[in-house]
């Protein structure tokens, strides 16, 4: 499965989440098949998009939704354990694990090696961790997600799809989104 098609899948189903997405690519692909108000498109801050997310769980009842890659949350494993411990119900985080860096050039991460993502969420003491390979198992995924903190491991090829940059203004992302979550913190 290609990430866009996973994007697509899981953003085809969003009412009213806030949705935090990694850096690069990703946030680009996000902006290119369904941009909204409660989007925030991480510009920089590689693997801080899950500590953004954890934060924002914990002010509002709404759900929220990380879309991270194998990369960033190899650079910040101790989200995972922060997350673990907080426990938030209201938080999904896919991980799009396509065993890359995939916006700086392709570079293998260690999940092409022995690092296994399942076992390391796990190990950080996140009970309901899920992985998926295709669009049908990631709807059914992020359905079961809605009521307990989950991970979703979501296995993707190494491919970014060519899709414009983000034309929004950094202020603007910020502004609209913030204006979103004013309305649902607790």
């Amino acid at each position: 499965m290609k990430r866009i098609e996973a994007i697509k899948t899981i953003a085809d189903e969003f009412e009213t989440e806030l949705i935090v997405c990694n850096i690069g690519f990703p946030s680009r692909e996000l902006y290119s098949v369904r941009d909204r108000p409660e989007n925030f498109y991480m510009l920089g801050s590689m693997g801080l998009a899950s500590s953004i997310g954890l934060g924002l769980s914990l002010s509002t009842d709404k759900h929220v939704v990380v879309m991270d890659g194998d990369g960033s949350i190899l650079m910040n494993l101790g989200s995972l354990a922060t997350i673990a411990n907080q426990s938030p119900r209201n938080l999904t985080l896919i991980i799009f694990d396509n065993e890359s860096y995939g916006s700086t050039g392709g570079q293998p991460s260690y999940t092409a090696g022995k690092t296994d993502l399942v076992a390391l969420a796990k190990g950080a003491g996140i009970e309901k961790v899920l992985v998926v390979d295709s669009p049908k198992k990631l709807i059914e995924a992020y359905r079961k997600s809605k009521k307990d903190l989950t991970v979703i491991v979501t296995k993707v090829e190494k491919e970014n799809a060519d899709v414009s940059v983000i034309e929004i203004p950094p202020e603007e992302i910020k502004n609209r989104f913030l204006n979103v979550v004013k309305n649902s913190v607790t």
